[in-house]
Formats: C-alpha cells, structure tokens, sequence
C-alpha cells in the first residue's frame, strides 16, 4: 500500500476532522445562502458525525450572506459596512445549519473567534477548552471569523489560516479544506493545459506550480491561502485534503479526489503549536552566531550571553521572536525575563549574574521546552 492511500485510508476514519468552506462554496454571487450547497454540506458532515466521528466545522459565508438582505451588490471595503453585513449574515448561515442539522436530530454550536482570541494564550486555552466541551456532548461546532468585531489589526486574514489553528487547537486528525475547484492545480485551472495535483509530498513539491492568491468575488481567500494552511495543518503533523464541496463526502470517506498534502511535520505540544502559529509577539530578541549554533544545532537553551539587543516591550512569559543579527528569524520562545531586564544581562554569563543579582537570575532566558525553531 502506497503512502498515499495510507494517508487517505487513514482520513476515512480519522477520529476527529476539521472540515473547512469557502464563502464561494455557500452563497451565490448575488449574496444570498446557497440553500442547496448548505444542505449537502450538513448532510455529509451529520453522516460523518453519526458514525462515530467529531467533526469541528469551519464556515465563511457571513459577510457575503449578509449583501443580499442589505441590497449591497459587491464585498463592501470599508470595515463598518463589512462588519453590518457580517452582524446579518452570521445570525442567517448558523440559523440555515441549525435548521438541517435539526433534521438530522444534530445540534450546532457557534464559535466566532478573532486572531487575539489565538494569539493571547489564556484565550487560546479557553477556546480549546470550550470547543473540546462541545465535542464531548456531541455538539458539531461552527466556527468563523467574529467580523463584527474583528479590526484589520486582529483578522486572521481568511478562513483558510483559521481552519489549520482551530486543527491545532482541538488537535484534529486531519484537515479537509473545501473550495469552488475540485483541488490544486500546476497552473491556473482555467487555462488549458492546467493539471490537477493528486498529492503535495512535501512542501519543496510547491515551487513547481502556479499559485494564484485570487479569491472570488464574496470571498477573501485563494488558492494561495489554502495551500499555506495546509503547509500549517500538515508541519503539525495531520494529512490535509484539498478539494471541493461536492467531493466532500469521498474526501471524508478516503477516497482519491482532489489533492492530498503529506504530514511534513510530527506532533507537539499544543503549546508549541501556539506558540509557532497562534501566538502575537510582543518584541524581539536578536542573537549572536554562537547563540543561533546552540539553538538550531544543538537543541540548546537561550542563555543571556548570547543576546545582543532588544526590541519590543515584553514581560515574563511574553512569546518573542529571535532573530540572528541579519535578521533571519531563527524562532519563537516565551521569556523569562522582561524587556527592562535583559540589557542589564545581555552578553553576561548566569554565573557573574547570579553574583550580581542572586541566584534567582541563573536562569534561561527561553528554555528549549518553551522553544520552537523556525529557521536557521
């Protein structure tokens, strides 16, 4: 048996999956729900749930079913208008999934997150905690963006990019993304020539292609940010299937449609998981060649020594970022020490410190479990 169908078989049972759809996939151009579409998406995620399964599903849809009622032709730009059509439209989709899961003796529960609520720890804990709840009493949660409060400082861009952290929190098995073509294609898929790609192996695979980052017309995704989900879904070690609404039920079964990304990663602790893609960095600290060596190469803690400047403002058990001199970045970490502390200590070794300070300042300024690496 090929790797590949491995993964798939796999899938087809996965015990719990985050399925993901696109606003072009739920509304019609015209801004309204498509009813239909809705109805075959609850369907088969119900069937799913009623074998045993969890199934956690993310929607878009809100702003683009919100234009229709509000006699708004297109995607509105600015922030207020977009937030009014939101504010109608998530009350109209969550009530269009609750009245079929209801045929389905289903109930639904709604989660509407901002990238603060991932970003900030206490946050992402409580969100985990309460999707995990709603899975536990057999509640199938629907998910989006709050886009009636989210600002341009707090969006998480798209969809896409939310579907691979709610994946990671709840620490699905696999992640299907659903979108208005059946899977990735090496060139745009209405040029002639275009093929679709039946498995990403690993992320290098990528650079062959075309990417497009267009979304539709009431969305705000791509190709392009699908992909960089899946390259988030699967570093954490979960397979991604990529492909259409109407290839839902065989993506969910393990059947061979659309496209099939690799784990590329292992798992871990989901407070590394947030820590490398949920967290808000509150500064940054750069580091010296021999400081990058220990960290990269030789799975070391960060130790003041190796710092050489501070940027930000951060307390203890802030994330930061930390970047070699040239600016790579190098990784992530949650700080023992404050922004206000560490220039005393830069450059310093913890013994002369801790002579100085006591011996409460011998001590890591990242330790390796509180570490991620990110470059090199």
């Amino acid at each position: 048996m090929s790797k590949g169908v491995e993964l798939r078989k796999a899938l087809g049972t996965a015990p719990r999956v985050v399925v993901k759809a696109g606003s072009s996939s739920l509304t019609t151009p015209e801004g309204q729900i498509d009813v239909a579409r809705v109805n075959q998406l609850v369907d088969v995620v119900a069937a799913v749930v009623g074998s045993g399964r969890q199934v956690v599903l993310v929607s878009s849809g809100a702003i683009a079913s919100g234009l229709g009622p509000l006699g708004l032709v297109k995607r509105p730009r600015d922030l207020a208008t977009a937030q009014a059509a939101a504010s109608v439209g998530q009350s109209l989709l969550v009530g269009a999934y609750a009245s079929r899961f209801a045929d389905h003796d289903r109930t639904v529960g709604q989660v509407l997150l901002t990238a603060d609520d991932i970003g900030r720890r206490a946050h992402y804990r409580n969100a985990q905690r309460t999707l995990s709840r709603l899975l536990e009493l057999g509640v199938v949660p629907i998910v989006n963006e709050n886009d009636t409060v989210a600002t341009e400082e707090i969006r998480f861009s798209d969809n896409d990019r939310l579907a691979a952290l709610v994946a990671h929190l709840i620490r699905a098995d696999a992640l299907v993304l659903l979108s208005d073509v059946d899977s990735l294609y090496d060139g745009p898929p209405a040029i002639a020539g275009s093929s679709p790609v039946k498995e990403v192996k690993k992320p290098t695979d990528l650079a062959a292609f075309t990417i497009g980052g267009a979304g539709s017309s009431v969305g705000r995704g791509g190709m392009r940010t699908k992909v960089q989900a899946a390259q988030i879904a699967t570093d954490a070690g979960m397979p991604v299937v990529l492909t259409s609404i109407e290839n839902a039920a065989a993506a969910l079964a393990g059947e061979s449609v659309g496209t099939l990304f690799y784990p590329s990663g292992r798992r871990r602790p989901s407070r590394l998981l947030w820590l490398q893609h949920g967290s808000d960095v509150q500064g940054q600290v750069a580091l010296d060649e021999g400081a990058v060596r220990a960290l990269t190469q030789r799975n070391a803690s960060l130790l003041p020594a190796g710092i050489v400047s501070v940027t930000g403002s951060f307390d203890v058990g802030d994330p930061v970022e930390l970047v070699a001199q040239d600016g790579r970045v190098i990784g992530r970490g949650i700080v023992s020490f404050a922004a206000d502390e560490l220039p005393a200590l830069m450059g310093r070794s913890t013994k002369d410190i801790a002579a100085e300070y006591g011996s409460d300042y011998e001590r890591e300024v990242v330790h390796r479990d509180d570490l991620v690496i990110i470059g090199s």
